[in-house]
């Protein structure tokens, strides 16, 4: 039996807890090591992680990384340019195993990363083969889904994707100028839209969980990014309830973990 539950999520802070049976990690550490530690209570001792996996260099992702990873051991994975520019500007401890991202066994789980578009100095999304024959995929913060990116989550029985947006609330919402074109653009977020596309040809490849992720507060409202992908997978026919099931993450989550 498997366990994923996305403890936080949104521009606030992010992070993922994944579980197999003597394995658990972490992917990201956007909020304080404290919040971090709170959120975990019930599911596992913070000092039971086997890793912290890093997607990128964001603050939203590696606010709490520091302070959770030296203060329990716990080795951290990152893309190779991102290591480098978290351990220039102390975004994590020297005292703490390092390691560049790659195709790798923790525990009894599977990595396997896999690049996606995004204004950092690097940005990769995870594939997570469980040994109980599951894959869970997490992608997040990427402007469009990369050749590499789809050919790894095809397949997979749940995915943490992300639903950033609606187009038209950016368009017209109050950022300025610049920012919206970086939302917008080919290395900012995914939109309401684009996630639900996705999200149709995942379910073909055999996917029956989706979890949107990473709603922007000013930009989306969750019943708007929920409605989108719902009418997508129901326009192929598909049923919510019988062929799958779609979930809203929270900007913090209180609710029990999914369990697989």
């Amino acid at each position: 039996m498997s366990k994923v539950c996305q403890l936080f999520s949104g521009s606030s802070g992010n992070s993922i807890y994944i579980e197999s049976k003597n394995t658990k990690i972490l992917v990201d550490a956007g909020v304080s090591a404290k919040r971090i530690e709170n959120a975990l209570s019930g599911l596992c001792d913070p000092s039971d992680i086997n890793a912290v996996i890093v997607t990128h260099e964001h603050s939203d992702h590696t606010k709490g990384l520091r302070v959770f990873a030296s203060r329990y051991g716990i080795p951290v994975f990152a893309p190779e340019k991102c290591l480098e520019k978290m351990i220039c500007e102390n975004t994590v401890s020297e005292k703490v195993e390092c390691h560049t991202a790659r195709q790798v066994q923790i525990g009894n789980i599977d990595v396997s990363p896999f690049r996606l578009s995004h204004d950092s100095v690097d940005c990769f999304g995870y594939s997570f083969a469980l040994p109980d024959g599951r894959k869970v995929s997490v992608c997040t913060d990427t402007g469009y889904v990369t050749d590499q990116a789809e050919k790894s989550i095809l397949g997979s029985d749940l995915v943490f994707l992300e639903s950033n947006h609606e187009v038209t609330m950016v368009e017209n919402g109050p950022y300025p100028y610049p920012l919206k074109q970086r939302i917008l653009s080919d290395c900012g977020h995914l939109s309401n839209f684009a996630c639900a596309e996705f999200a149709v040809r995942l379910a073909q490849s055999g996917t029956t969980r989706f979890v949107l992720s990473h709603l922007s507060k000013e930009n989306n409202y969750p019943e708007i990014a929920r409605q989108t992908t719902l009418s997508a997978l129901n326009g192929i026919d598909l049923k919510e309830g019988t062929d799958f099931r779609l979930y809203v993450s929270p900007a913090e989550n209180k609710e029990r973990p999914i369990v697989l």
